[in-house]
């Protein structure tokens, strides 16, 4: 008669080591540890306040829009959670009126174009919940050839409002007013 403790055993042992791989692979607590880290744009732009809170993940030597982030399909517009838009008063984005709010930012990225996208749950971890009746607001932009590669994702905003979205060799501004 053969013993269960050898298979009994050998189960134990990849039930610990897959709750041990699991225990060290998830995201740091500390969100700047990340892979792709946090970071925040503020501006003021006429009365309103425009802050971004978003996650900056790298090329890596990877091919980002067409592949990493493919076209024609929403995109969270960076890594880890939903970038946030919040404005404390109304503005116009590309001339339609956003009101005051926090919003997640997304993005449908082509070679050409690029979709903005407000949505009005800003609290939602990647883009795998986005709801398109959730959004406050879509306008288009053209997108464009950044002048030399940008490694890590970067959002930038000026007090004229113009906000840019810059990646790889690709670029998306908007204006809010």
């Amino acid at each position: 008669m053969r013993s269960t403790a050898p298979r009994f055993l050998f189960a134990a042992a990849l039930l610990l080591s897959g709750h041990a791989y699991a225990q060290d692979n998830k995201m740091p607590e500390d969100k700047s540890k990340r892979p792709s880290p946090p970071a925040t744009v503020t501006t003021t732009v006429g009365a309103a306040t425009v802050t971004i809170d978003y996650s900056r993940p790298a090329m890596k030597g990877r091919k980002v829009f067409g592949e990493l982030v493919p076209y024609n399909a929403v995109w969270r517009t960076g890594a880890n959670e939903a970038t946030t838009f919040t404005v404390d008063k109304p503005v116009k984005i590309e001339g339609q009126t956003l009101p005051a709010g926090k919003y997640a930012l997304f993005t449908i990225p082509t070679a050409t174009e690029w979709t903005i996208i407000f949505n009005k749950t800003a609290n939602q971890w990647g883009a795998f919940k986005y709801d398109p009746k959730q959004d406050a607001l879509r306008v288009k932009v053209k997108a464009k050839k950044t002048a030399a590669p940008v490694e890590q994702f970067t959002i930038t905003a000026d007090k004229a409002g113009k906000v840019s979205l810059m990646w790889e060799n690709s670029q998306a501004d908007f204006m809010v007013k």
